[in-house]
C-alpha cells in the first residue's frame, strides 16, 4: 500500500474538511450516537446542502483487475466537492479493517483525501480519522 498519512483532521486542516467535520460534528449534536449509518449519511447530506457543498450518494465504484472491470463494484458512502470521500459508521470502535477500507475505496475511485467519521462515539471528534494519499 502507497504511504499514507492518517491524522485526526485539525483547525489547521484544508478549509473543506474542516466544513464537512462541523456539519458531522452538527449531525452528532442533533441527533446523538446509536443510530443506523444510514440516519447519518441523510443528515449529513441536509448539512451539505445548507452549507452549498455539493455532494454524491452512494457513488458506484467499479473494481477494475488487470484492465478488466470484473463485475464486482463497490459504493462510495459520500463524495464531496468532488475531492474528499467520506465512510461513515456506526460502530463500537474504528478497527483496523476500517481504515484498510477507506483507503483501497481511494485508491480505486483515485480520491485522494478520506474522512472516516464513526457516529457511535460520545464526543464526535474522537471517531474522525483523515487520510490522504
Amino acid at each position: 500500500m502507497e504511504a499514507t498519512r492518517e491524522a485526526v483532521a485539525a483547525e489547521g486542516d484544508d478549509p473543506l474538511t474542516h466544513r464537512i467535520i462541523g456539519a458531522a460534528i452538527e449531525v452528532h449534536r442533533s441527533i446523538g450516537p446509536g443510530l443506523l449509518e444510514s440516519t447519518y449519511e441523510a443528515c449529513l447530506c441536509e448539512e451539505l446542502r445548507v452549507l452549498g457543498l455539493s455532494f454524491r450518494r452512494q457513488v458506484e465504484v467499479p473494481v477494475v483487475y488487470r484492465g478488466v472491470d470484473v463485475g464486482v463494484g463497490y459504493r462510495l458512502d459520500l463524495v464531496v466537492e468532488s475531492s474528499v470521500l467520506l465512510e461513515l459508521k456506526a460502530v463500537e470502535q474504528l478497527e483496523q479493517i476500517h481504515h484498510a477500507q477507506i483507503l483501497t475505496y481511494m485508491r480505486l475511485s483515485k480520491i485522494r483525501t478520506g474522512l472516516l467519521i464513526n457516529f457511535n462515539t460520545a464526543v464526535l471528534k474522537n471517531g474522525i480519522k483523515r487520510f490522504v494519499l
